[in-house]
């Protein structure tokens, strides 16, 4: 697969698109859920983005959107903010925490892949039809573990999917499939992680897509805080201090901080320490290993208490810090080799600050590549405000390898 293919950059309606349509009685609901029921039968043979598609129930949920809309007259029904839109929900337990956005008028149409049994958690996902691929090139993996979602949405199946991550699991796909991938700030929304490394994401094509779920599912009135209009003050690091990224999805990120700069969303600034970070890779493996040793578990909370005193520090001089999302490319299907894909991102997995990547462009085999973006605890919207700032995302760049 290459790029050019029907199975990438596919433009599907947005969430707000979609919802205000219905509400509006220009576009019923069964007609967008049966759209994208028909886009998933197309491609999913194909991409492996879905566990399982539930035709049968996603329409006649969708009638019963209808109906709730056709209670009143146009527009001044009952308001459904995600009225008719076709979401897709990670994993096969997935919908047990879509409740909000079923509550609000959309429609889940299925279950998307995660890694299937045998397949380390950094990488593939395992769909109906067998491995998920990565819609830019098929030999590459999507990232992990929400590779169904972030497949789903940039190929343009659905406008929005739901994921976790518990170590980068929403962002890495994101950036591979050049889709925005948002983390929320660990304890705000219901999470059945144990180790509390992980948080409820959302993968969408656009940032106001991202913003309209974390309207949906975040409590007021934090849902609706705006920040100020001007230039975000951030701080740019490559590597956080202990990580070695590969030259190229750095210059492609540091390139996506330069179209922040360009546009008047982010003005950087230099802190008065660097931020350099103690590798929280040995916390993390210590706090999510069941019964983890007594010798580990003070190590990992002596790095944890560290990192935290020093993005304290670096967030009392810059509201955001700006990284690349994957230290490597889309690595093939055998695995990673010895980068992991989660090293600039599983700090704030263990840190629990939210954190966002947006697409940065395009490397020099075609794949998409992401800029990651961290804010203070509880600055969703700051991030959802300078991703939008972004857009539109850079074009892809020819490429002549399948």
């Amino acid at each position: 697969m290459r790029q050019g293919s029907e199975f990438h950059g596919a433009r599907s309606e947005t969430v707000a698109g979609i919802a205000a349509a219905v509400r509006a009685r220009r576009l019923r609901a069964v007609d967008a859920v049966a759209g994208a029921l028909a886009r998933i039968e197309r491609a999913d043979p194909v991409l492996r983005a879905f566990t399982g598609v539930w035709a049968e129930e996603a329409l006649r949920r969708a009638v019963e959107v209808d109906a709730r809309v056709d209670a009143g007259p146009p527009g001044s029904g009952e308001w459904l903010p995600l009225a008719g839109v076709p979401i897709a929900v990670k994993g096969r337990h997935g919908l047990r925490a879509a409740g909000p956005l079923l509550a609000a008028g959309g429609v889940a149409v299925g279950a998307t892949a995660v890694p299937g049994p045998g397949t380390p958690w950094q990488t593939w996902g395992l769909g109906a039809h067998g491995r998920t691929v990565n819609p830019w090139r098929a030999e590459r993996t999507p990232g992990g573990s929400s590779a169904g979602a972030a497949v789903a949405v940039a190929a343009g199946l659905v406008p929005l999917a739901t994921g976790g991550d518990g170590a980068g699991s929403v962002r890495i796909p994101a950036a591979w499939c050049g889709v925005v991938g948002l983390k929320a700030t660990h304890g705000r929304l219901p999470s059945p992680d144990r180790t509390g490394l992980a948080a409820p994401g959302v993968l969408t094509r656009t940032a106001a897509d991202a913003a309209a779920w974390w309207r949906a599912v975040s409590p007021p009135p934090t849902a609706v805080a705006v920040p100020p209009p001007g230039p975000r003050t951030a701080v740019w690091s490559s590597g956080l201090g202990f990580a070695d990224p590969d030259e190229e999805p750095v210059a492609l990120a540091r390139a996506a901080v330069a179209r922040l700069v360009d546009a008047g969303a982010v003005r950087l600034v230099r802190p008065p320490r660097p931020p350099l970070l103690l590798d929280p890779a040995p916390a993390w493996l210590a706090l999510r290993a069941p019964g983890g040793s007594r010798p580990d578990l003070a190590e990992a909370h002596r790095v944890r208490e560290a990192n935290d005193r020093r993005l304290a520090r670096l967030f009392a001089h810059a509201e955001l810090l700006l990284t690349p999302t994957a230290p490597t490319a889309p690595h093939g299907h055998e695995g990673p080799g010895d980068v992991y894909s989660t090293a600039l991102t599983w700090a704030f997995n263990v840190s629990g600050h939210p954190a966002l990547s947006l697409p940065a462009g395009f490397g020099s085999d075609g794949c998409p590549a992401g800029l990651q973006v961290v804010a203070p605890h509880g600055r969703e919207a700051l991030l959802l405000s300078v991703a939008r700032a972004a857009e539109p995302w850079p074009p892809p760049v020819p490429v002549t390898s399948s």
